[in-house]
């Protein structure tokens, strides 16, 4: 990554966490307005789905992740298990504890069994026009998509309020596109790069 897309993502990232809050406080039902969106995203039944835990002011993926379920997708849940590494993914299992990871977020347990999503619900701080979004920093996201598609077919679906919207986020060769965004408006695609 060159050294000015660098400055430029950092300095983005904290107007980013401000605006995200207000639009979470303005929208405080944004989870449910989602998971009426859940059919059309066309994700077939049996498809395993990445799903993850929101952080606080973070759009809210769990009522769309149950709608998808009761549609008779699977769900998994990212762990970080090395900083360099993609996520690894596990479905839950009933009755057990989640634990919290290295950056407080609550993750799945590593004895759960692994899944291999061709779905991840991805967080965001903001996106743009053609499907490029601005993360938290780590490029766990990026790396994750970039190891799946060298693999199989994945589809990087973006959660986040249309308010999280700018005309063009700065990205670089590393940085991987969504396929479609889910936000309280609705569902939008991406065209092909």
């Amino acid at each position: 990554m060159s050294s000015d897309t660098f400055a430029e993502k950092k300095a983005l990232r904290v107007a980013a966490r401000a605006r995200r809050a207000e639009l979470a406080r303005a929208l405080p039902d944004f989870g449910g307005r989602i998971s009426g969106f859940a059919d059309d995203l066309a994700v077939t039944s049996g498809t395993i789905v990445g799903g993850y835990q929101a952080l606080p002011d973070e759009a809210d993926s769990l009522k769309l992740a149950d709608a998808l379920r009761t549609r008779g997708c699977e769900v998994a849940y990212p762990r970080v298990h090395a900083k360099t590494q993609p996520l690894w993914f596990h479905v839950p299992v009933a009755g057990e504890s989640w634990q919290r990871g290295a950056y407080g977020i609550l993750e799945p347990r590593a004895d759960w069994p692994r899944a291999f999503p061709a779905v991840l619900l991805v967080p965001l701080l903001y996106f743009d026009r053609q499907g490029y979004r601005l993360g938290y920093g780590g490029a766990y996201y990026d790396r994750t998509l970039q190891h799946f598609r060298a693999e199989r077919t994945v589809s990087a679906i973006g959660i986040a309020f249309a308010g999280q919207e700018l005309p063009s986020v700065p990205h670089d060769a590393g940085d991987e596109r969504l396929d479609m965004v889910v936000t309280e408006q609705g569902v939008r695609r991406f065209p092909e790069a």
